[in-house]
């Protein structure tokens, strides 16, 4: 368990870029579906030049097979967990500071047990009472970011994080069951590819591709600025390629419901890390009292949930 807690850490460091470059985006004007479609499609060209490189080509050509053979399935589980997830976060940063976007993103922790039921999955109800102290600090983190601005803008900042809370594990765990193969819903791909955790991100990539066309027909953007492609590319390889990454690889690791859990639950680490750098790079503001308390909750709650989750 160490291990995988140490992973997911990790993972936060890196996935906390993110947000706050996603902030650094809005505020200078960058269009928030150019924001979350960009980075997919550096991550396309990165994951592809990491697996030939680490793999050879016979990895891209297995990739390249699972996903004809199973291409309702991947579009399902990347539209999912990276198109509905990814374009939720983005839409979020025009409305809120990026350590208010993660701490709301938190909210994926009580999500998990949830996905996990929905799949049939048992999970260990003893440390379920801890998600509601993560979640008391949640509601005082948006209580504070109310009263600093109006209801409306937390609206827009928070009821898209909790939908894309849902929308990420769903992902994840679509590609766990096929994995796994226990889910008669769900086609078994048991190839050995899906044992590299860069094939499983690139073929989640690949799936995600038409919800990314969709979107930019839909919104019709404004063409985005060098800045911009340049900050979605960073985002692209930070978080896109390494955080989840080592993410996915963590989830792999995992034998039992239980431990999936508190690998997700690392990623509250990302709350610490978001603020901090936000106050580093763009001048962002201590929180209030309010805030604080509220962060101080959710990391309260987040060490007390894996230490039960391992007991």
């Amino acid at each position: 368990m160490p291990r995988l807690i140490a992973i997911g850490s990790l993972a936060a460091l890196f996935f906390s870029s993110t947000f706050v470059l996603n902030r650094a985006m809005s505020l200078q004007g960058g269009h928030w579906a150019w924001t979350s479609s960009l980075r997919f499609g550096f991550m396309l060209m990165l994951l592809v030049a990491l697996l030939l490189f680490t793999q050879g080509k016979k990895a891209l050509k297995d990739v390249k097979d699972i996903f004809i053979q199973h291409w309702m399935f991947w579009i399902l589980a990347g539209g999912i967990g990276f198109g509905i997830f990814y374009s939720l976060i983005t839409f979020s940063s025009q409305y809120a500071a990026g350590w208010i976007i993660a701490t709301t993103w938190q909210t994926t922790i009580l999500a998990t047990p949830i996905v996990l039921i929905f799949f049939g999955r048992k999970v260990p109800t003893k440390g379920l009472l801890l998600t509601g102290v993560i979640f008391i600090g949640i509601v005082l983190v948006n209580i504070e970011h109310a009263a600093l601005t109006s209801l409306r803008e937390v609206l827009f900042s928070a009821l898209p994080v909790l939908i894309a809370a849902f929308a990420y594990p769903i992902g994840n765990q679509l590609v766990w069951e096929a994995r796994m193969g226990h889910n008669p819903r769900i086609p078994n791909i048991s190839h050995p590819i899906l044992e590299n955790a860069f094939a499983r991100v690139l073929l989640l990539t690949l799936g995600s591709l038409p919800f990314w066309i969709l979107l930019l027909a839909f919104t019709y953007p404004p063409a985005p600025t060098r800045g911009q492609v340049l900050s979605t590319a960073l985002v692209a390889l930070l978080s896109g390629v390494i955080a989840t990454t080592l993410f996915l690889y963590a989830r792999h690791l995992c034998a039992q419901p239980y431990e999936i859990s508190a690998v997700d639950a690392t990623q509250s680490m990302e709350v610490v890390f978001s603020l901090i750098a936000e106050i580093i790079f763009l001048g962002g503001a201590l929180p209030g009292a309010v805030g604080v308390i509220g962060v101080a909750l959710t990391m309260i709650g987040l060490v007390a949930y894996m230490k039960t989750q391992n007991g």
